[in-house]
């Protein structure tokens, strides 16, 4: 059983520009650096919220379903975990370590698997393994980190964008994930919320000009997301969903969250906040072209050679150490 199992711990934190109403530093005058008062909006955020109940929801859904009780009439097969829960209890820890059900139940509910895919023609898995989780570690690991990454996110620039970024990353990380990975099965949101990291990594580089400390913020979130894709090394961690949402959502970030930069101020005297002139910038423009681009083609290569059924580890021999690494300890089979 392949589940997306990272922990994305990174908040807001790399960004260090000030809250909106504050304010924030311009230009340098005559008489030395004068201010003016941010007028951007701050969005109230509902989606973030909901999209944590709909995941938590969906698995309470996938253990009712599961009923573990009733599938242990034999005495010789290990008992459930919790079995005070009844038909919520656990699957047996040596079938499900993250306390979940079990993977018949997962795949029945719309897991990631390609051979149902490309020869069953349920494309539609690629989008349902985004809401499924491996179990109660997988899904509070997964959700506290949508809350500490998303919130800020759609305070800044509203729920169509940021929803935007969460479901076609976590698309393209199931792409990704279905062109590598054959034998197993693969579910998670870790994939979408790859996307967000990546978007705050291209919102950092757009909207370079108006932050400060932007060496610290680099480093910091650089450092986030070295992190968490080390951990997809691991087994039974579905890296490469990672990393397709971590490039989809690197791109939407270009597209979606560019901020007008500061242009010119009046020199010599303080100047009101209508004086301060704010315009998308050239370079701009030229990256959200780029990343269009790039994400138009990466989506169409992706899927034809998804459905004509090829398999990426054909065109890259070295790609499966993306997504672990052999070592003494465990081995990289199932």
């Amino acid at each position: 059983m392949s589940s997306s199992m990272d922990v994305e711990r990174g908040g807001r934190g790399p960004k260090q520009r000030p809250a909106p109403g504050s304010s924030t530093a311009a230009a340098g005058g005559g008489g030395g650096p004068f201010y003016y008062e941010s007028q951007e909006r701050e969005w109230t955020a509902w989606m973030v919220p909901v999209l944590v109940v709909a995941n938590v929801a969906m698995f309470l859904v996938a253990m009712g379903i599961n009923n573990c009780p009733a599938h242990r009439a034999n005495p010789y097969q290990p008992s459930c975990v919790a079995s005070f829960l009844h038909r919520f209890s656990f699957q047996p820890l040596r079938e499900n370590p993250l306390f979940g059900p079990s993977a018949a139940t997962l795949q029945k509910l719309g897991a990631l698997e390609w051979d149902r895919v490309v020869h069953q023609h349920q494309a539609w898995r690629l989008v349902t393994c985004i809401w499924l989780h491996a179990g109660v570690i997988h899904v509070l690991a997964n959700m506290l980190s949508l809350v500490f990454i998303g919130i800020r996110l759609e305070q800044q620039f509203g729920f169509i964008r940021i929803g935007v970024i969460y479901l076609l990353s976590g698309f393209g990380g199931s792409v990704l994930s279905c062109l590598f990975i054959r034998n197993n099965i693969s579910v998670g949101a870790s994939g979408a919320l790859f996307g967000l990291l990546g978007a705050m990594l291209s919102e950092l580089f757009s909207n370079w000009t108006i932050y400060t400390n932007k060496a610290a913020a680099l480093f910091s979130l650089l450092v986030i997301i070295v992190i968490n894709l080390a951990v997809g090394i691991l087994p039974h961690v579905d890296n490469f969903a990672h990393i397709g949402g971590f490039l989809t959502g690197f791109l939407l970030g270009f597209v979606l969250l560019i901020r007008p930069q500061f242009g010119w101020v009046e020199r010599h005297s303080l100047p009101p906040a209508s004086q301060v002139k704010l315009k998308h910038k050239t370079y701009q423009y030229i990256l959200l072209v780029i990343a269009l681009m790039l994400l138009i083609a990466g989506y169409l290569v992706g899927l034809i050679m998804l459905f004509r059924g090829e398999n990426g580890n054909d065109r890259c021999h070295w790609c499966h150490y993306l997504s672990c690494v052999p070592t003494s300890r465990w081995s990289c089979g199932n």
